[in-house]
């Protein structure tokens, strides 16, 4: 996987771990994710997949409380500003775009905006997922929440077959991190869930975790060659939500609770970690 020199520096990538914890983060062993820079303990703009990314596409990204640095708190200053969106912070040294969304302002920019997800919200057949989609020059969603290998292969293609030496905004939601946490060749099945809303027979906070963290693992070791290629240009690693695993009684998301807006946030911006 690769991008030309000359499309490196200002080139952005954008991760989203769908319903990754950060207690799982934290946990895990990341070699390759680890690389990108500090793990900050954030909160998301909302718990649910539709919710957060229609905040993170207006420069909402998953803050940290209390944090006056900017980037990392977009209250006190937002990596990718969006005219007429919010209050002014210290965004001298972000991105600075004018459209409806983040991807159209990359677009107004010159870059090529490429995405791929794998969650529902997504599905461009559908009215709704087509919302979250429609900006981007070439967007791919996947089916599934198990199709990390095919939707990088699919971004290579594109890669591959741009001509122009322009620069690249590249979204990837990854699917592997929801529920019900299974991966190509893990050795359980992916069904039953060990996470269902409202709970039930089949539901284990050990084994929600257990799967979700190997799930997270095997993701690392898929994103070597993407992160590397990206590695002296902007990356951000977030989860949009977490999950609820039996905390007050509660499973999954769509619910508003410390577990489903805590999240691990990574940042390197043109080459510098944050």
């Amino acid at each position: 996987m690769h991008i030309s020199d000359g499309q490196h520096h200002e080139s952005v990538l954008f991760i989203s771990l769908d319903s990754c914890r950060y207690d799982t983060f934290k946990k895990a062993g990341l070699s390759v994710l680890r690389s990108i820079g500090p793990l900050h303990k954030a909160f998301s703009p909302s718990y649910f997949t539709y919710g957060s990314h229609a905040a993170f596409w207006m420069g909402f990204t998953p803050g940290v409380i209390g944090s006056q640095i900017p980037w990392l708190n977009p209250k006190a200053g937002k990596l990718f500003r969006m005219a007429y969106a919010g209050s002014a912070g210290d965004d001298r040294d972000g991105f600075s775009l004018q459209g409806e969304n983040l991807i159209e302002g990359f677009r107004k920019l010159g870059y090529l905006t490429l995405g791929t997800g794998s969650v529902e919200w997504f599905d461009t057949g559908t009215p709704t997922g087509a919302v979250l989609s429609r900006n981007f020059d070439s967007f791919w969603y996947s089916g599934n929440t198990w199709s990390l290998k095919s939707q990088l292969a699919w971004i290579q293609a594109e890669l591959i077959n741009q001509t122009k030496n322009q620069p690249i905004f590249l979204f990837l939601n990854i699917g592997e991190t929801h529920v019900p946490y299974w991966h190509q060749g893990a050795n359980w099945e992916p069904w039953p869930s060990p996470c269902v809303p409202f709970g039930g027979s089949n539901c284990s906070r050990r084994e929600s975790r257990r799967r979700q963290l190997l799930c997270l693992e095997w993701v690392d070791k898929c994103l070597v060659d993407l992160i590397k290629s990206f590695y002296n240009s902007t990356i951000i690693v977030c989860a949009d939500h977490g999950d609820c695993w039996g905390e007050d009684g509660l499973w999954e998301h769509g619910i508003s609770h410390k577990s489903t807006l805590t999240v691990p946030l990574l940042l390197r911006v043109r080459g510098k970690p944050i």
